[in-house]
């Protein structure tokens, strides 16, 4: 399969995070929920010296709390240690389509925040989980989180504008 110039169709779900064993098997820090699908997305596109490379899953498995994968044609350590740190991303396609209400972090990042009197708080740069809930990471004049909490802190997002609504105080 050929490299991947266009990385705009692409979504990161995951990264080599490190080395299991001896024959090739790597440690991968998982995006999806449950962790473990992402052994079912393929081809995965490895970012190496910073080109989109297709690589396929030969096996994978839940090892502990996170997931460890064998790579076709990456058979021993010395191979193995060339990819770790590298993202996984997989075409957009790929995914199915959201239920309504629900989104991907892909497609809530970049979207412009503001608030429900129509302070503009920056940009979606980033998502991450807790325990509680998700946290959005809005860059703009300031670094602030917000909970994703629906209803509450997230009056609305509209993908077609662009936008996310949410209730919150742009002095906190």
């Amino acid at each position: 399969m050929p490299m991947v110039d266009d990385p705009s169709g692409l979504v990161i779900v995951g990264r080599i995070s490190g080395l299991f064993g001896v024959r090739g098997w790597l440690k991968i820090f998982s995006y999806t929920e449950p962790r473990e699908n992402i052994v079912e997305y393929g081809p995965w596109l490895l970012n190496t010296a910073g080109q989109w490379r297709p690589v396929k899953v030969e096996s994978g498995r839940v090892q502990g709390k996170g997931v460890v994968v064998k790579l076709i044609g990456c058979d021993d350590r010395d191979a193995a240690a060339l990819l770790v740190g590298c993202d996984i991303a997989i075409n957009r396609e790929q995914l199915g389509k959201p239920e309504p209400g629900e989104y991907y972090w892909a497609d809530l990042e970049g979207l412009k925040v503001v608030n429900l009197q129509g302070v503009d708080l920056g940009v979606i740069d980033h998502l991450f989980a807790t325990g509680a809930n998700d946290v959005i990471v809005v860059r703009g004049e300031r670094e602030r989180l917000l909970p994703f909490i629906r209803g509450d802190v997230i009056r609305n997002v509209d993908l077609q504008r662009g936008v996310m609504e949410v209730d919150w105080d742009p002095e906190f």
